[in-house]
């Protein structure tokens, strides 16, 4: 299964990431993973639900569902009265690339640079098979250690690990992952587990 540019589904779960142009950081300050999250919840809530997330300095991942085409619909029709779209597939890959273009006017505002930040298309490979979406999960939540950002990846701040453990409100659909495991405690467990990535290879992409 390959990373594709093939517009974005209604009601199907994805693995996004992307990463800088050239290897550039595209978070170059901490104030600007926040950023990113308040443009992904302005631009994404609305056309998806997300699972997990990590926001590494130069690259990201997270995992999607996308909603159904009636919420989507219903969705334009109230913020956009009269609104007409192309697709609804066309719809769901514009608010993706309103997120990048936002995120990079503003960086670009600030840091008084020009041109993309992000590679261009973003990446995106559909998970057809459920039975991955815990694997997946621990994948992105150990990508931190995996790329030597720290030492432990449970110490690393700008993942949605801790999000499911703690029991404060989150946009994250945090009760179905921890029904993927099982219970919080087998969350927990598998996350310390040693696991191979063979069974992600069409899931994953490395930069």
């Amino acid at each position: 299964m390959k990373a594709n540019t093939e517009l974005l589904l209604p009601d199907t779960y994805y693995h996004i990431y992307n990463r800088g142009i050239n290897g550039e950081d595209i978070f170059k300050l901490e104030k600007h993973y926040f950023l990113f999250l308040q443009k992904y919840i302005f631009h994404i809530d609305p056309i998806a639900d997300t699972f997990a997330y990590c926001l590494l300095k130069n690259h990201f991942h997270i995992l999607i569902r996308t909603k159904s085409e009636e919420e989507i619909l219903e969705y334009v029709e109230k913020q956009f009265p009269g609104k007409l779209i192309e697709s609804v597939p066309h719809f769901i890959s514009k608010q993706f690339a309103h997120l990048f273009n936002g995120y990079t006017q503003k960086i670009n505002l600030e840091t008084k640079r020009t041109g993309g930040l992000f590679e261009n298309p973003f990446r995106r490979i559909e998970v057809k098979n459920d039975k991955y979406l815990s694997q997946l999960i621990w994948y992105i939540h150990f990508n931190p250690q995996k790329h030597e950002f720290v030492k432990d990846f449970k110490e690393y701040p700008h993942s949605s690990y801790h999000s499911h453990l703690l029991q404060k409100q989150t946009r994250l659909k945090r009760e179905e992952v921890i029904e993927w495991f099982g219970s919080l405690d087998d969350y927990q467990r598998f996350h310390l587990l040693q696991h191979t990535e063979k069974n992600l290879k069409d899931l994953v992409i490395e930069f």
